[in-house]
């Protein structure tokens, strides 16, 4: 047994953790190539979380509860085509959808009221797919899947429709430089009630697909998303 902490400063929702930080952090503790994460009850911030395992699968609970469960997930492939530009990224930057209303404007990942966080402003480009422009100034896997993980509820629909994680499955094959101009793509799967479905993936500079996931989103009051 061992306990995981979430810094503060990798929250989603106010008083919890990025769904996408959250996730990359349990599976690297699992350590497979591509890892199923499923999200159990918003992770809390500044909480020592206790993480136990079961053979391959991995488990960590608050002092209320059950958290989340992680384990090795099942390969997957789509078609991603090919990213567009670094700079055409850019240019839809100021379509984003968050600068108009955002339910979660602190988030690590695409908060509009955040010096240092990822800044990443997902915006239609073209078939239903999203694009955001990032430069990696700070890198580690737990931040390449919360950069995976924003793009993909912006492109579900989370504009006019709040969303929070509720499972993600990712693989990574290589980290970016930092420095580096990455592109993130996502695309919407479809969905219905409270469920919602989404791909995403992160490219290179040199268009060379570095990570990708998919992800399970619950529509939600975000007034009532609070640890337990």
């Amino acid at each position: 047994m061992t306990t995981l902490t979430v810094p503060r400063r990798f929250n989603g929702p106010p008083e919890s953790a990025n769904g996408g930080w959250f996730s990359g952090a349990l599976a690297g503790l699992v350590g497979a190539p591509v890892v199923r994460v499923r999200l159990l009850a918003p992770p809390p911030l500044e909480t020592p979380l206790e993480v136990t395992r079961d053979g391959d699968r991995v488990a960590s609970a608050s002092p209320a509860g059950p958290v989340a469960t992680a384990e090795p997930g099942e390969r997957f492939e789509f078609e991603v085509g090919d990213p567009v530009t670094f700079a055409d990224a850019q240019a839809v930057g100021p379509a984003y959808g968050g600068l108009v209303e955002h339910p979660f404007p602190t988030c690590f990942s695409c908060g509009t009221a955040r010096e240092d966080g990822l800044k990443l402003q997902p915006a239609a480009v073209t078939d239903g797919a999203y694009a955001a422009a990032w430069t990696a100034a700070e890198v580690t896997p737990e931040i390449v899947w919360s950069a995976l993980d924003c793009p993909g509820g912006w492109a579900a629909g989370f504009g006019g429709r709040p969303m929070v994680l509720g499972t993600m499955t990712g693989t990574l094959a290589g980290l970016p430089e930092t420095g580096e101009e990455c592109v993130i793509m996502a695309w919407p799967r479809g969905g219905g009630g409270r469920k919602f479905f989404s791909s995403s993936a992160l490219f290179g500079a040199d268009q060379r697909l570095l990570a990708h996931a998919e992800a399970v989103w619950i529509h939600i009051d975000p007034a009532a998303i609070r640890p337990r």
